[in-house]
């Protein structure tokens, strides 16, 4: 069993209350962006993607629609004997074309967003001074088309060591950033075997969502999409392959397991946002309470307000415990995830049991661990600690930048270290009290 019991009574007794830590914090490589970003929480066709214009990377969860970006307003307003192909003529001479910039301009709007806003997340390739000698290599040459500067901005990011900072074509990135594209719920990931060579291996999927529910599972190997054989094509490649319209169909073919039978799925691309909770009300062994039992499968735009519409009803139902189940929850939305840790810092007891958590999951777990709310009990999380942006570029290319990275109230780096649990098997509630009792104690000093 996987879950996370709250009490809804107050804490132990301890005199004094030790400070409550802040949430896991998220570190910006820069304080203020002036660019604009499209914040992807996670990789590939499992992203949920919203085009803002931000001082933080953390994405609210009242974040607005995707919108295409609008030509200025005119300082004064059209006569109105302007017909409308006057009034298009005069807008668009406020508008800056792709073909008036420059090559050499685009290289160097993508070396800057990188100067600006990269973080070396330990790899120690990038310096200023590095960095500005790399800006002057590059523009030292010739840039002659614009797939020339492209292949160079290709090369500049490869410099940095970083899989996850990359460049976007135009096409790829207009695909990226329309309001309407959705994916099939599948996180991919690149994995070698034996022999050296990569496999495409499903990473995890949104419980109930498309693919689940059309039989992909975990561990399984993507082969083909709509035909197209996948060797060779780098995990993010193929999670843009299962990208499409809303309500539409992708055709994949995978291999369950690493030698299981092989099949062909026809999965339905999903885009509206349904509830990510699933709660009802338990009642426990050899005990009066009732326990409300929340399962939270990912953190969208829905996660928090669901989850306290949940919460509420289970309390008015007579529920003295939570449970929230985190069980293959992949994450989402960062800012979802920290919202979500405050709903129980003031909890009583509290006991998570996790597996294979990831991302925003992380946050809620380390925030609730590290404030003597809870105790993680099974595996050692997965270790999802970047977050990464996607900059638009003034020809309608884009580059991935790496950005941030999770650190918990305890100062711990998730990314590539996951967290460790308390315990391996469930404990009973006396060794929940006991630990618990000694984290508060501990913080006092």
């Amino acid at each position: 069993m996987r879950i996370l019991l709250c009490n809804c009574n107050s804490p132990p007794s301890l005199s004094p209350t030790p400070p409550q830590k802040p949430p896991p914090s998220f570190l910006p490589a820069a304080a203020v962006w002036t660019k604009k970003t499209l914040i992807t929480a996670l990789s590939g066709a499992l992203s949920l993607t919203l085009l803002v214009s931000s001082s933080s990377p953390a994405l609210s969860s009242d974040s607005p629609p995707f919108q295409p970006p609008r030509p200025p307003q005119l300082s004064t307003p059209l006569p109105d004997r302007c017909n409308e192909e006057e009034e298009e003529e005069l807008q668009n001479k406020f508008v800056l074309k792709p073909e008036f910039v420059t090559k050499e301009e685009i290289v160097q709007e993508a070396w800057q967003i990188v100067n600006d806003s990269f973080l070396d997340t330990g790899r120690h390739r990038w310096s200023p001074q590095s960095w500005e000698q790399k800006k002057e290599d590059i523009l030292g040459t010739s840039i002659q088309t614009r797939s020339k500067a492209h292949e160079l901005i290709k090369r500049m990011l490869a410099s940095l060591g970083d899989p996850y900072t990359r460049f976007l074509s135009p096409a790829e990135f207009s695909k990226m950033a329309r309001y309407d594209i959705t994916g099939i719920g599948i996180n991919i990931r690149e994995v070698p075997d034996d022999t050296g060579s990569v496999k495409l291996k499903v990473q995890g999927l949104i419980l109930d969502g498309p693919a689940h529910t059309a039989g992909v599972r975990q561990g399984d190997e993507v082969l083909a999409v709509n035909g197209e054989h996948v060797v060779g094509k780098s995990a993010f490649e193929v999670s843009s392959l299962l990208q499409g319209p809303n309500e539409t169909f992708v055709t994949i073919k995978i291999r369950h397991g690493n030698c299981g039978p092989t099949e062909s799925l026809e999965i339905q691309r999903q885009l509206v946002a349904r509830s990510p909770v699933f709660y009802r009300l338990e009642q426990v062994s050899n005990s009066p309470s009732s326990v409300g039992y929340m399962r939270l499968k990912e953190f969208n735009a829905l996660a928090r307000k669901d989850l306290v519409i949940a919460m509420k009803r289970l309390q008015d139902m007579g529920a003295s415990y939570f449970i929230l189940d985190l069980r293959d929850n992949l994450g989402g939305l960062v800012q979802a995830g920290i919202e979500i840790a405050k709903l129980f810092l003031n909890k009583g007891e509290t006991v998570l049991v996790n597996n294979r958590t990831a991302s925003a999951s992380e946050i809620v777990a380390s925030a609730l661990h590290d404030n003597c709310r809870a105790v993680l009990v099974g595996e050692r999380t997965f270790g999802k600690g970047l977050i990464q942006s996607v900059f638009e570029l003034r020809d309608g290319s884009g580059v991935v930048v790496t950005v941030g990275q999770y650190v918990t109230p305890n100062h711990l780096d998730i990314n590539g270290n996951g967290i460790e649990p308390d315990f391996r098997n469930f404990p009973g509630w006396s060794d929940v009290s006991q630990h618990l009792l000694k984290c508060n104690l501990h913080q006092q000093g």
